[in-house]
C-alpha cells in the first residue's frame, strides 16, 4: 500500500445550491471515526449469526470468518482509495458513476446500497425486539399477540432512531459512541467467560476442528456458502465513506480508521468463533436464536449474568440500526445533491445541519421493509435478510474494485491513498464468486431481486415524468461534476 504524493489539496472551489440548503457540519474527530467503523461492523451479524455459521460448516466456523475478512479487507482498501480521492458523501455510486458514467448502473448501485442499509436496519430491528421480549420474559405471557408485540417495538425503535438523526449528527456519533463501548463490553464478556471455561477445563477444544456440513455438501461448497453468510458480520466499514463530508480531514484519517477498525473487528470475531463452539455444542448454538447469550449461560452457569448479556445484546444490536439509518440518509442526501435523486431529498434542517428529507424518507422504507416481511420470513427472517444484504453488497464491492481500476487513469489534484494493483482485481473476483448460487441460497436472490425491481420501478417513473413534464432528458451530470460540492 501506498500514497499518492500529488500536489497539496486546495479547498474546492464551492458554489451554494440553488435553494441555499447549508453544508453538512464536520463534527466525526479520528476516534470517533473509529468507534463509528467498529460499532458499525460488531452488532447483529456477530450477536446473530454464530450459531447459523457453525451449522454450515460445524465447528469450523473460525475458517469462513477468516475467508469473510480477507474479502472485506480487500474490498476495503479499495474503498480507502476512493474515498480519499473523492470525498463526498455519495460512497460507491459517486465511484461507479465516475468510472462508468451511465445512469441506469449507478441509479441501480445507488438503489442496492441503499437496500442493503435499509435491510440491515430492518433485520436488527427486529432481531433487537425479540431480545426484548427475551429480556423481560414476555414471549410465554403473550402468546399469539408476540409477534405483533415484538413488530410494534420494532418499529417504535425505528422512530427513535430517526429522532436521534435529526438531532444531529454530533448526537448520533455520541450515541454510536455509547453503544458500541456497551456492544465492545458484551462481546468482551463472551471472549472472559469462554476463556474461564476453557482454562477450568468445561469446553471441548477439539470441536474447533470439527467439520460438518448440512444436506450433504462438500466440504467446499458448505465452506462458501458459510463465507458468503458470515460476510454479513464484516459490511459496515463501507457506511462510513457516507459520512466523509461530516468528517474532519478524510484523507488523512479514513485510511488508518478503516484499516485498524476492520483488524480489530477481524481479530474478536475469529476469537469469538473459536470460543463459542467449545463452550457450547454445535447442535445447541445452532438452534438458538441467541447464540453467544447460550455460550455465556453454558459458560459459566453460577453466575447470573444471562439477563444482563440479553440487555446488553439489544443495545448492540440497536447500534447497528443507528449507523445503518444514518448511513441510508446521508447516501440519500449525497446523490440528491449531485442530481441523481429527486431534489427535496436534498433538505437539510438549518438549525441542526441533519438531512431531514434523507431520514425521513429512508425511515419510511425502513418500516416499510419490517411490515412487508416480519410475518413472511417469520423464523428465517435474520439469515435471510442478512444473507440479502451481503448479496446486494458484495455486488456492489465487486463494481467498486473494478472502478478503481478504471479511475487510475482520473489523476486527481490531490494526495491520496493508493491500494497495490492487485488486490481490486482480487478483491472483485472473489466478490463475485461470492453471489454466485455456490454460495448464494434461492431466497436471496427472491428477496434482493425484489428490491431490485422496485428499483428498477422508480427508475422508469423518473425517466416518464422527466420525458413528460420535464421535456428532457434522464441523465447525470458529467462525472467530474458529480463529484463536486
Amino acid at each position: 500500500m501506498s500514497q499518492n504524493h500529488g500536489p497539496a489539496p486546495e479547498a474546492p472551489a464551492s458554489s451554494a445550491p440553488a435553494d441555499d440548503q447549508p453544508e453538512l457540519k464536520k463534527a466525526i474527530t479520528p476516534k470517533l471515526l473509529l468507534l463509528f467503523i467498529v460499532g458499525d461492523i460488531l452488532g447483529t451479524g456477530v450477536y446473530s449469526l454464530t450459531g447459523k455459521v457453525a451449522g454450515e460448516v460445524g465447528g469450523a466456523g473460525w475458517l469462513p470468518i477468516i475467508i469473510a475478512f480477507g474479502v472485506a479487507m480487500v474490498s476495503a482498501l479499495s474503498y480507502v482509495e476512493m474515498v480519499t480521492k473523492y470525498p463526498q458523501a455519495a460512497g460507491a455510486a459517486l465511484y461507479v458513476h465516475k468510472a462508468f458514467g451511465i445512469h441506469f448502473l449507478t441509479f441501480m448501485v445507488t438503489f442496492a446500497v441503499l437496500s442493503s442499509g435499509i435491510t440491515s436496519a430492518s433485520t436488527s430491528a427486529i432481531f433487537l425486539s425479540e431480545n426484548v421480549l427475551k429480556a423481560f420474559s414476555l414471549e410465554e405471557s403473550l402468546g399469539g399477540a408476540a409477534p405483533a408485540v415484538a413488530t410494534t417495538i420494532a418499529l417504535v425503535f425505528l422512530a427513535l432512531v430517526a429522532l436521534i438523526n435529526l438531532r444531529g449528527v454530533s448526537e448520533s456519533v455520541t450515541a454510536n459512541v455509547v453503544l458500541t463501548c456497551i456492544e465492545m463490553t458484551g462481546l468482551a464478556l463472551v471472549i472472559v467467560v469462554g476463556f474461564f471455561a476453557v482454562g477450568s477445563g468445561d469446553a471441548d477444544l477439539s470441536r474447533v476442528v470439527l467439520f460438518e456440513t448440512q444436506d450433504d455438501k462438500s466440504l467446499f461448497m458448505a465452506v462458501i456458502g458459510a463465507t458468503a453468510l458470515a460476510f454479513f458480520s464484516m459490511v459496515g466499514f463501507e457506511d462510513s465513506v457516507n459520512m466523509a463530508e461530516e468528517t474532519v480531514d478524510p484523507v488523512k484519517n479514513f485510511p488508518r480508521a478503516l484499516i485498524a477498525g476492520l483488524s480489530v473487528t477481524g481479530v474478536i470475531y475469529v476469537l469469538i468463533s473459536i470460543l463459542a463452539v467449545a463452550v457450547v455444542p454445535i447442535g445447541q448454538l445452532t438452534e438458538s436464536t441467541s447464540p453467544l447469550l447460550e455460550v455465556v449461560k453454558v459458560g459459566a452457569p453460577a453466575i447470573p449474568i444471562d439477563t444482563i448479556f440479553a440487555f446488553i445484546s439489544i443495545f448492540a444490536v440497536a447500534n447497528t440500526v443507528l449507523i445503518n439509518m444514518m448511513m441510508a440518509s446521508r447516501l440519500l442526501y449525497g446523490m440528491a445533491k449531485q442530481g441523481v435523486l429527486p431534489g427535496f431529498l436534498r433538505g437539510v434542517l438549518k438549525g441542526r445541519r441533519t438531512p431531514w428529507a434523507g431520514i425521513v424518507f429512508s425511515t419510511v422504507l425502513a418500516v416499510a421493509l419490517v411490515l412487508s416481511v416480519r410475518f413472511v420470513l417469520a423464523e428465517e427472517t435474520i439469515a435471510a435478510l442478512g444473507g440479502t444484504t451481503a448479496l446486494l453488497l458484495l455486488t456492489v464491492f465487486g463494481l467498486v474494485n473494478i472502478s478503481v481500476l478504471v479511475l487510475r487513469k482520473d489523476k486527481a489534484d490531490i494526495r491520496h491513498f493508493r491500494t497495490p494493483t492487485v488486490l481490486p482485481v482480487i478483491g472483485a473476483i472473489t466478490s463475485f464468486a461470492l453471489v454466485t448460487p455456490l454460495a448464494q441460497p434461492t431466497q436471496n436472490y427472491v428477496i434482493g431481486g425484489g428490491l431490485l425491481v422496485v428499483g428498477l420501478a422508480l427508475y422508469v417513473l423518473t425517466w416518464a415524468y422527466n420525458s413528460a413534464v420535464k421535456a428532457r432528458r434522464t441523465r447525470f451530470r458529467h462525472p467530474d461534476d458529480l463529484g463536486r460540492d
